[in-house]
């Protein structure tokens, strides 16, 4: 009924991992892959962890 008040819970997910992959771009057209690998598995994480709320929302 008041499902309009509800907070997306992965909407704060979803900024971080934006912020995450724009570092991780930044990183690589730096030539420092090693920061780069590390905020890419930190970004496949968020991602995953968005994957898995939707999935139990839906349930």
């Amino acid at each position: 009924m008041f499902s309009i008040f509800k907070k997306d819970p992965t909407k704060k997910l979803k900024k971080q991992l934006a912020l995450k992959l724009e570092s991780a771009m930044q990183a690589q057209r730096n030539g420092d892959i090693k920061t780069y690998s590390t905020l890419s598995y930190e970004a496949d994480e968020i991602d995953k962890k968005i994957t898995e709320i939707e999935n139990n929302t839906a349930s």
